[in-house]
């Protein structure tokens, strides 16, 4: 049973179910978080529907979990007063409240000097708590400072848990790749460099690998790289490939390359710190396989630093999105860099563009397309949500391959982790299907000076 909060789930018999009263962000995060409490029951401060409502408009994951909750609201209401314990959520579920807001009890009146939707969710919860002795009551919220603010009170207060990775499963995707030193040489021959280039997993090893599961072998001072097919039950060499110019400079890239290459692979996962290159290999494999999709889509998600919203920035809507997907107009240069000028390689690229047969777009505008014969790359997908990882794979028509790229470790949406973002969750739960492969890139390819400044900073 998945855990949602720091407690138990399940209420034990001749117990009071628990109350949790959510934050805005647990809703905008996964506007079906109400439903996932199982019998204990759910308060939602006034304060949180009125945050809300300044979100119900726009395009994006935030305004559409904030109309997806109200909906859903309205249809468990479905013209009922909340009343005094709320309504039901369903069978075998808790209860859910609109709860009016409540002033802090008078020992903690002066404890917080601004009159803000946080303070007021907080005090709130208290009241809850206060007004309903002998039950676990709990705050959830994903906001790191309402949780200080809220212990510092007494409140109890959880994070949402529901799409939380367990960490030793995060530590696993980072050394997935298998190192045997003691294979039998003939094997090991016979794989580097026999007729098919492959050898029965039972020769080689004890267990069935899961499918595509990496190896590197050791032998006669070489590393020979290679892939589990399940399809054919062998170990199948890895080969060094060349895509649109580029070369990989470790193994790690190598299996990069090679899962993005593969036909038969429809969902890649590539992650690592700054400079591994990651999204230059994927663009690379799209390029390099242009023939074979309609279109080359480059996309990532608009994160804002700071308090300047895009609003803010100067220029049309084109220009306002330059800064966004500059990167992945760098990584496209560096492979025209490759070529002459003059070259066919690099007016072909030209035309790709002219003719957006390689579109560069923000993430927000993919929403609602259905993605034929394309090949989609999305990149920084560390700031995505799971919900928004699952909502873009959903998009994928026929013939479809998507690759997503991005480090875990630096995220700039205040409400992920390493954890809970997308990225992450995509790894843990695609891991094992014969149509996805994960490679986490250890080498920063970039400079000398990146590398290093990525290790010790």
């Amino acid at each position: 049973m998945p855990t949602y909060a720091n407690v138990p789930g399940k209420s034990r018999s001749g117990k009071k179910p628990k109350i949790f009263v959510l934050d805005t962000n647990i809703i905008l995060h996964d506007y079906k978080a109400i439903r996932k409490f199982q019998d204990n029951d759910v308060v939602i401060p006034i304060a949180v529907i009125e945050e809300l409502d300044k979100f119900k408009k726009g395009n994006d994951a935030l305004s559409y979990n904030a109309r997806g909750f109200m909906r859903d609201i309205d249809k468990l209401t479905d013209g009922r007063l909340f009343g005094k314990d709320g309504v039901s959520l369903g069978k075998g579920k808790g209860s859910i409240k609109i709860e009016p807001n409540h002033p802090f009890p008078d020992e903690l009146k002066d404890l917080f000097i601004d009159d803000t939707q946080d303070h007021r969710i907080l005090a709130t919860a208290i009241w809850v708590r206060d007004n309903h002795p002998g039950r676990f009551t709990a705050l959830v919220t994903k906001d790191i400072n309402l949780r200080m603010k809220s212990k510092a009170a007494g409140m109890e207060a959880q994070d949402y848990l529901t799409d939380r990775v367990e960490e030793a499963k995060v530590e696993n995707t980072q050394r997935e790749i298998q190192t045997i030193d003691d294979a039998p040489a003939e094997l090991i021959q016979k794989l580097a460099y026999g007729q098919d280039n492959a050898v029965d997993w039972q020769d080689l090893l004890r267990t069935e690998p899961y499918p595509n599961q990496l190896f590197k072998f050791t032998w006669s001072n070489e590393t020979v790289c290679a892939r589990y097919n399940a399809a054919r039950g062998k170990l199948v060499l890895v080969r060094k490939r060349e895509a649109y110019g580029i070369r990989p400079r470790n193994d790690e890239q190598k299996f990069a390359l090679d899962a993005c290459l593969n036909p038969d692979i429809q969902l890649v996962s590539l992650t690592g710190g700054a400079g591994t290159g990651k999204t230059l290999i994927a663009l690379a494999a799209a390029l390099e396989q242009a023939r074979d999709y309609d279109q080359i889509i480059l996309s990532r998600p608009t994160v804002v630093l700071g308090n300047q919203e895009i609003g803010f920035l100067p220029g049309d809507e084109k220009t306002k999105m330059s800064p966004f997907l500059q990167p992945l107009m760098d990584n496209l240069g560096v492979i025209k860099s490759q070529f002459r000028p003059s070259s066919k390689e690099a007016l072909r690229l030209d035309g790709f563009l002219k003719d957006e047969k390689l579109l560069i777009t923000p993430l927000a505008y993919i929403r609602g397309r259905s993605l034929g014969k394309a090949f989609f790359i999305i990149d920084e997908a560390q700031n995505l949500t799971p919900h928004e990882i699952k909502t873009i794979i959903t998009r994928a028509g026929e013939g479809t391959k998507m690759v997503f790229t991005g480090d875990i470790f630096q995220i700039d949406q205040p409400y992920l982790d390493q954890w809970s973002n997308g990225l992450t969750h995509l790894g843990e739960k695609m891991a094992g299907q014969p149509l996805f492969q994960h490679v986490f890139l250890r080498k920063g390819e970039r400079s000398q000076l990146s590398e290093i400044a990525a290790k010790l900073l």
